[in-house]
């Protein structure tokens, strides 16, 4: 009975201290990965907004009142506007500044409802972004607006776990859909009524696409594209982004991801990885949005780094197809940083003043220009690299995964193995809990001898 109690006490210690400052770390990186705009925000009077053409079919890419996941909402946004074919906006319950994940924020184009009065109808195509539901009174307008333009006449565009947000409206019951490999199992229970696909990068059905993670959203993308304007646009815009997957479009079907013991570096990393490395992330006039979203969806949701975002004025900056960012910091007062990426194969000289202004500034932190020297390469690519140099290689292929990212063979991940901090910090609150247990056990449960 006295070996029992003994036992269970050394257990609950041992839990307690290494869980409980695991849980702590991890809901602390979460939070921070989903922080929303906090700052005084600067005048929003001359925010430009895309032409609009009658002439053309009009995509509406959704941003919620809390956060919105930032590869789901950028890269989509890009791809149909680089064909020149589409009015492209980003579109949210109202025109407040919205954030995306890992800290990027976004002035949408439009409200719903003036979307709804320039309109006077249901956009041509609606993308789904994943979108926290978080607090069902600011989330409820997203879900209304889905519902009200869900005819056929509207393609319905979920991107990686969107699908749960469309699966919300109902619009999914009896429907297959495809969703991320991390949350599918916990979707099924939650959404008996669709019939989930684990083996598909998307999944068509009718007016509805649907698609696995991440990365899976530009090949469901291209899909949409080659559908409505044909094959040779959508592989134009393949090349354009040197995207190297393009035969999914054609054929979707993959070997599914699954957890697996190596995705224990992720939970390390969000847990026991306290020291965060700080990085900046350079906002400029012209900035290319997949290359953003290279750098806030490796670096800041790799659970290793937090990424500040910085311009040069307190002011929107306008990316290179029309989206208006607004900077959390600028130049002279952002906090110490460890580096400064600045995204984009042209960043030098389309980012040259501002990029002059930070070397004024005595700060130090290295710039990194993280897509030089890349103009043929997917802009995802440096990222994994870089982030493996910074951190470990098991971090950056973990990254890879959780982007469902398929082209990794070429990458060059050099770098330590694995992360001493994420994995020493358990091991030494562990050892520390074995001493604690046992000082308990001393002093409270053997018998004395006597």
């Amino acid at each position: 009975m006295r070996i029992g109690l003994r036992f269970i006490v050394y257990v609950i210690v041992f839990v307690v201290v290494v869980g409980g400052a695991g849980a702590i770390g991890f809901v602390r990186t979460m939070n921070a990965g989903m922080s929303v705009y906090d700052k005084a925000a600067p005048s929003l009077t001359d925010v430009q907004v895309p032409e609009y053409d009658a002439d053309k079919p009009t995509v509406a890419v959704l941003l919620a009142n809390e956060a919105t996941e930032v590869f789901d909402f950028l890269v989509p946004y890009e791809m149909f506007a680089m064909t020149g074919a589409y009015n492209v906006f980003g579109v949210a319950p109202d025109r407040g500044i919205k954030s995306l994940t890992g800290g990027l924020d976004v002035v949408p184009h439009y409200s719903f409802d003036e979307m709804d009065a320039m309109l006077g109808r249901s956009p041509d195509v609606i993308v789904i972004p994943y979108m926290p539901i978080l607090d069902e009174k600011k989330y409820a307008p997203v879900r209304e607006w889905i519902r009200k333009h869900s005819s056929a006449d509207t393609t319905l565009l979920s991107i990686c776990n969107g699908a749960e947000n469309l699966a919300d409206t109902g619009l999914l019951n009896g429907k297959s859909a495809a969703t991320h490999w991390g949350d599918i199992n916990r979707l099924i229970k939650k959404y008996p009524d669709v019939q989930w696909v684990k083996d598909r990068r998307y999944v068509p059905q009718g007016h509805i696409v649907s698609s696995a993670g991440l990365t899976s959203g530009i090949d469901a993308t291209l899909y949409v594209i080659s559908q409505q304007l044909g094959e040779p646009a959508a592989k134009q815009v393949a090349e354009k982004m040197n995207y190297p997957s393009y035969d999914y479009v054609a054929n979707p079907q993959m070997k599914p991801f699954v957890a697996g013991l190596s995705d224990i570096t992720y939970v390390l990393n969000n847990a026991y990885q306290w020291n965060k490395t700080k990085a900046g992330v350079l906002l400029y006039n012209g900035a290319d949005e997949l290359d953003l979203s290279s750098a806030f969806d490796t670096y800041g949701a790799s659970g290793t780094t937090t990424t500040l975002t910085v311009s040069g004025e307190n002011k929107p900056i306008v990316t290179k197809h029309g989206l208006n960012l607004v900077a959390r910091y600028q130049i002279d007062n952002v906090p110490k940083l460890a580096k400064m990426i600045v995204v984009g194969v042209d960043a030098e000289a389309n980012a040259a003043e501002d990029i002059s202004r930070w070397n004024d500034s005595g700060d130090g932190a290295r710039l990194l220009f993280l897509h030089r020297d890349a103009a043929d390469r997917f802009a995802m690519d440096p990222a994994f690299e870089d982030l493996a140099k910074q951190e470990d290689v098991r971090t950056a292929k973990f990254a890879a995964k959780r982007l469902e990212y398929r082209a990794t063979d070429h990458l060059k991940l050099e770098g330590r193995s694995f992360s001493l901090e994420a994995y020493g910090i358990p091991v030494l609150l562990g050892a520390l809990a074995l001493l604690a247990a046992y000082g308990v056990d001393r002093r409270f449960l053997r018998r004395r001898k006597g």
